[in-house]
């Protein structure tokens, strides 16, 4: 294991537009799909006191098997949960969403180099950032928290520093939370490695049993996809027990 549960330090990625207001409770919006990223971004927002409203939204997804975990991770913590249907039909030009393409089957050591994948789904971060702004908005919430990492991935665009400090800054200006209050864009697991991510869960007792990350969209990982590529190394660096797999 290359990094241990005591010596592991997250600082969260902060995007910010403005300087925020002092706050004397913390409220977050965050986006949650079940996966093994977002479940413990949720968990660590929790642990660092804010109540937080899970937003999770499909959009035709092969692997819709995930909705199902973010509902029962979400009933377990008790917290709310929004679910929101963006059924675009363009998104079926990826592999993620047309069950007729075939996922990428690479080496894992492959995944992070080889441009950006047919799973891509066009925009989809900035999808999700602008309907959880504007739920942020609506409940008065102070932060939006996501998932995105740019160390164990597989090249998307939207899930780059780069891309999150200006949609943040967009959400900020466009929003009467993000100009009269401020607001903030927090990305715990940016410059994680998934070995870490899955260091990060444990120590939250993160459930993992109950977490989906595979793109097939079976009852059962593929163990074939980018994704349950990437968590099977993730687990095995740390040298933790992936429970889902029991």
């Amino acid at each position: 294991m290359n990094t241990t549960e005591t010596d592991l330090q997250v600082t969260a990625e902060s995007f910010t537009a403005k300087k925020m207001k002092p706050k004397t409770h913390k409220k977050a919006v965050v986006l949650f799909s079940g996966g093994l990223d977002s479940t413990t971004c949720l968990y660590w927002a929790l642990s660092q006191g804010y109540a937080c409203e899970a937003l999770t939204l499909t959009y035709g997804q092969r692997h819709e098997r995930e909705i199902r975990a973010a509902q029962k991770i979400a009933q377990k913590l008790g917290i709310k949960q929004h679910i929101i249907d963006l059924p675009l039909p363009w998104l079926a030009v990826c592999s993620l969403v047309d069950k007729k393409q075939a996922l990428p089957d690479i080496p894992v050591e492959q995944i992070t180099n080889a441009g950006i994948p047919s799973t891509y789904v066009p925009c989809r971060n900035l999808m999700f950032l602008a309907v959880a702004g504007s739920l942020m908005d609506a409940t008065g919430a102070d932060a939006i928290i996501a998932g995105p990492n740019a160390i164990d991935f597989s090249g998307y665009p939207d899930c780059t520093p780069a891309f999150y400090h200006a949609a943040a800054n967009a959400i900020g200006l466009g929003t009467k939370q993000g100009v009269t209050q401020g607001i903030e864009v927090l990305a715990p697991l940016m410059k994680l490695s998934k070995a870490e991510i899955v260091t990060l869960g444990a120590r939250l007792g993160v459930p993992f049993e109950l977490t989906w990350s595979c793109y097939a969209g079976g009852e059962k990982p593929c163990g074939h996809c980018d994704s349950c590529k990437l968590r099977a190394k993730g687990f095995a660096d740390a040298g933790v027990h992936d429970t889902s797999l029991d």
